[in-house]
């Protein structure tokens, strides 16, 4: 199984768009205001509850399940806190890879890989999902299950249902909790997951539960609590739902060559044998194959950090979370729970982390300069990327897109460490 899965194959057919959120339908809800509810409107939070519990009703979940979970739900002002706290500086790549694929979590997963090897065989033989990448989202989402959230998934959806921010969504995702809840795969009371409502071994969203969780072990429910089977299964059937191609791998790292155009890891899809004639080669040096199958370039940390290009997998994994980041620390910890090596080119670790001040600032300097990087919101997008792009190419710089020192000395944005 592991010959077949490291063997150095890029990925085919055609692009999945499918994401967690696009299995969402939008509902209206009446919500309380923008500002987190606190126990002065605890008159207003009651009211909301019985909204919902007419509207779970309406949905379809029986009349005891409804009136019982929400006469128990209570509103979490943590939850709210964490749903409007916003990271006061970005994570670099350096960091939130290094904290997520390290030592004893690759030795951890090698552990889970063989101790629940025939159960992975299975999944990998129904779905065409190989068991590193199985591990290796389990491990990330979970830690191999040592802590799904300690929150009351009912509270958790319930507060920010009755919240203005993103009550739609969180009023379907209730919804579905309440149908997870009637169909008998858990009780209300040990339905805990984040503070958002993820679930379980591989932090299902209720929905995604209602359409893809399965009884593995045919025990009649559906338990992505205590049961490993039900929740491996789950993950396989999820990412075949998503166009999982079982032939290839989520992608591999590269070496660029001298003067390289950096314009073209702006997430085009070329064939591997553009990319070959462009002289881009596999992480050791060797000629990529000369074959018609579609990539595109990645690189995380600018010029100096490591460069990937990422197959069709790479993007079914981004179905799961849409975070590049998280795509390829998925990809790399399968890759070194399969046996691999660590990165030929490690990210740098001696770059600053910007605040979203920072950014802001570094996206209003780039305008005043003619750069267009869009409407200044604190987040680096491709608008922003482009426009360093474009800088740095004026300024006799590697146009990598990234926002390194260098760049933010010319353009005098602060850095705060």
């Amino acid at each position: 199984m592991l010959n077949t899965f490291v063997r150095n194959l890029p990925s085919r057919g055609a692009l999945s768009r499918l994401s967690i959120a696009g299995l969402l339908a939008t509902l209206a809800l009446p919500a309380l205001s923008e500002e987190p509810t606190s126990t002065a409107n605890t008159e207003a939070f009651s009211e909301c509850k019985a909204r919902l519990q007419d509207r779970a009703m309406a949905a379809g979940v029986s009349r005891e399940t409804a009136s019982t979970v929400m006469a128990s739900v209570e509103h979490l002002d943590r939850v709210i806190e964490l749903d409007r706290r916003q990271p006061e500086f970005t994570t670099t790549f350096a960091d939130y890879l290094n904290r997520r694929v390290n030592e004893d979590r690759i030795g951890k997963g090698r552990e889970m890989l063989e101790e629940h090897a025939d159960l992975l065989e299975r999944v990998s033989a129904e779905t065409g999902v190989p068991a590193p990448y199985l591990v290796a989202f389990w491990g990330l989402e979970t830690n191999f299950g040592s802590y799904f959230g300690k929150m009351s998934v009912p509270s958790s959806l319930t507060t920010l249902a009755c919240d203005a921010r993103r009550s739609s969504f969180f009023t379907q995702q209730l919804i579905a909790a309440l149908r997870i809840i009637d169909e008998g795969a858990i009780a209300a009371e040990q339905m805990e997951g984040s503070w958002a409502g993820a679930m379980g071994h591989v932090q299902f969203m209720p929905t995604v539960f209602l359409k893809h969780a399965v009884d593995a072990d045919g025990d009649g429910r559906r338990d992505l609590w205590n049961s490993l089977p039900d929740a491996m299964m789950s993950a396989g059937k999820f990412l075949e739902s998503m166009g999982w191609d079982p032939d290839y791998r989520w992608g591999r790292e590269v070496i660029l060559p001298d003067n390289f155009d950096y314009a073209l890891a702006d997430g085009r899809k070329l064939p591997l044998s553009k990319w070959r004639e462009l002289g881009i080669t596999d992480a050791f040096g060797n000629a990529l194959a000369d074959e018609p199958i579609k990539a595109s370039l990645v690189v995380p940390a600018g010029h100096e950090g490591p460069a990937f290009l990422a197959y069709h997998n790479f993007r079914v994994i981004m179905g799961w979370n849409r975070s590049e980041f998280y795509a390829i620390a998925v990809g790399h910890l399968a890759d070194r729970v399969a046996g691999a090596g660590g990165l030929q080119n490690p990210p740098p670790e001696d770059v600053p982390s910007l605040s979203r001040t920072s950014i802001l600032e570094l996206q209003e300097t780039l305008n005043q300069r003619g750069y267009d990087s869009g409407k200044p919101d604190g987040i680096m997008g491709p608008g922003t990327r482009s426009a360093i792009r474009q800088f740095q190419a004026s300024s006799g710089l590697v146009a990598d897109g990234y926002p390194g020192e260098t760049v933010l000395e010319k353009l005098g944005v602060s850095v705060e460490r």
